[in-house]
């Protein structure tokens, strides 16, 4: 069924793009490889199955496979609109997806660093190439170097490993690593993976990245390359066990208070971009608690919020540049009273607010659901943290619909159209996804 909702998202793409047959064709058969490579990945197999040159898959593959290519393609739909599609820009995009596949195929770690890294290339590129502003160059530098500085010990680290006679396969390095490994080593696998989430105090990346972004690019930040930390740290937990057992209080508390200051922050944003940029790290502050508790149920919570967070983001991202075409700025206060303008856009907004704080029966209600259990399982003094943090994202979502929704319109906005229907369609594409997986969600035990 996925795969035949791939193709014809592909095909649907195809006819709207009005692009040469060779762009054509290449998006279509990227849609269509994808599917035929992920059918021999047997889903009720736990252990990863492998398709040659270091690259295999299991369920948490397929997820955010399918994940990137839904976003891409959404991404694509995003960007008829403002004119960017060319063939450069579709080079840009291609490129991005063969290297997401990469990432999220691997087994090898050296295979794995390489597709890692490259993915920042066509981002940087997008931010640089089609952002709006000037401070677009200071946000695509704040990118390179907050990512590419923490991910160099990982490469020192794989490098290590090999000079040491260990295999760069995942699976035989846990093997290789026996009696726990050094601080340095540990410190050096987990912080790329904490610094692309992004992990509070080295988050500062990704608001910049988010507000100076164009449509495309805001959207493939939060709802692909996030979760390639994720899926990291998921990635290498097993090899540093010991190290985490000892360590989950600090990466712990840290997610959870840096969670609650951030959606205090979020409280007092005016740039709604901003505000869904904050709103993402709180998340993902929350995605690492589940991850650094060391559970099943704490693994599971994390994957499901990320493919929940994946879809939720970049739809906000996509009302916020609705809503920016239409009135000309991304402030709250400029857009106050847009209930009277575009009621049904305003109907959009409840609904992708409410998955945002996690409101049934989106699948980000059983992430949380999830998380809170596992990490409560760790340790009931967190109970106070978990509290705040769930009270204040559905404060700062509650903030957001009511401050760019209800009160009078400022003077001189309106006299704009509302909603197209090709709009609609984007932002329920986001949607449904995000409401009607919960009733497949074994998929996510699995």
């Amino acid at each position: 069924m996925l795969e035949l909702a791939g193709l014809l998202m592909g095909l649907v793409m195809g006819g709207w793009l009005e692009l040469s047959f060779a762009v054509e064709v290449i998006v279509l058969g990227l849609v269509l490889s994808a599917s035929i490579s992920l059918l021999y990945i047997n889903y009720q197999d736990l252990m990863m199955s492998v398709f040659g040159l270091g690259l295999g898959g299991d369920m948490m593959s397929v997820g955010l496979i399918w994940l990137s290519m839904w976003i891409t393609l959404l991404m694509l739909m995003a960007s008829l609109k403002s004119g960017n599609v060319n063939s450069w820009f579709m080079s840009l995009v291609v490129s991005l997806v063969i290297l997401l596949l990469g990432v999220f195929l691997s087994m090898d770690l050296v295979w794995f660093y390489v597709m890692f890294e490259g993915v920042l290339v066509p981002t940087f590129l997008l931010i640089v190439g089609y952002g709006y502003q000037p401070e677009r160059l200071q946000a695509g530098l704040y990118l390179i170097f907050y990512t590419v500085f923490a991910s160099l010990p990982l490469l020192l680290m794989v490098l290590w490993w090999g000079s040491q006679g260990c295999s760069s396969s995942v699976m035989h390095l846990i093997n290789c690593v026996e009696g726990g490994v050094g601080f340095v080593l540990y410190l050096a696998g987990i912080g790329a993976f904490l610094v692309k989430m992004p992990l509070f105090l080295v988050h500062l990346w990704l608001p910049k990245a988010h507000v100076e972004a164009p449509i495309s690019g805001s959207m493939v930040l939060a709802g692909v390359l996030l979760k390639m930390g994720g899926f990291g740290l998921i990635r290498v937990c097993p090899l540093f066990v010991s190290w985490i057992s000892m360590t989950s209080w600090f990466w712990v508390s840290l997610s959870l208070w840096g969670g609650v200051y951030l959606s205090l922050v979020c409280l007092r944003q005016g740039d709604v971009k901003s505000l869904i940029a904050y709103s993402s790290v709180v998340h993902m502050g929350l995605v690492v608690g589940g991850i650094m508790s060391l559970s099943v149920i704490g693994f599971m919570g994390s994957y499901i919020l990320m493919v929940g967070h994946g879809l939720c983001s970049s739809g906000l991202f996509c009302l916020a540049n609705i809503t920016y075409d239409r009135v000309g700025s991304r402030s709250i206060l400029v857009t106050s009273g847009f209930l009277t303008l575009i009621p049904s856009g305003s109907l959009v907004w409840f609904l992708l607010l409410s998955a945002n704080m996690a409101a049934p029966p989106t699948i980000n209600l059983l992430g949380e659901i999830s998380l809170l259990g596992s990490i409560l399982g760790w340790s009931s003094m967190s109970l106070v943290g978990l509290g705040l943090v769930s009270f204040f994202s559905a404060s700062y979502s509650l903030y957001l619909f009511t401050s760019s929704q209800h009160g009078e319109t400022m003077g001189g906005v309106g006299g704009f159209e509302g909603f197209y229907l090709s709009e609609y369609l984007l932002l329920l594409l986001h949607w449904i996804p995000l409401n009607f997986v919960f009733i497949k969600s074994d998929l996510f035990v699995l």
